[in-house]
């Protein structure tokens, strides 16, 4: 959250943060669960934009929104399944996950390497095994 937050914002502030962290309540305080964008195949968030301001790449998959487009109605925090975006007071934007252009801070910087990047494919497999 340190990383995510610094990198956007340079601050540290982890309310800021694109990414939480929490505990999981079967193993608190030893186990834990990453809050994040997971750039959905067909994005909902992308379908209740009413400005258009959230696209998604065809080659990457990954969503981001154009905080000069977003009116910051909440529109796609609502829509989300999992009310990812998050509202920016400040700015009176919605923000999530960018993929920091290709190189998530939040991965390059986790020093336990429980934060991966792995294909969607892999992914389902891991979940479906738990």
């Amino acid at each position: 959250m340190v990383a995510c937050t610094f990198k956007h914002y340079k601050s540290t502030d982890f309310e800021r943060s694109h990414i939480k962290i929490i505990d999981n309540p079967e193993k608190p305080k030893i186990g834990f669960i990453g809050i994040h964008c997971a750039h959905c195949e067909d994005p909902q968030c992308i379908a209740s934009c009413p400005v258009e301001a959230i696209t998604k790449d065809d080659k990457t998959g990954i969503v981001t929104i154009n905080a000069a487009k977003c009116i910051g109605c909440k529109a796609c925090i609502i829509a989300c399944p999992i009310s990812n975006p998050r509202y920016d007071v400040e700015r009176r934007i919605a923000v999530k996950c960018d993929f920091c252009d290709g190189e998530p801070h939040c991965v390059k910087f986790c020093t336990t390497e429980a934060l991966k990047i792995i294909p969607r494919e892999n992914a389902r497999e891991l979940f479906s095994e738990n």
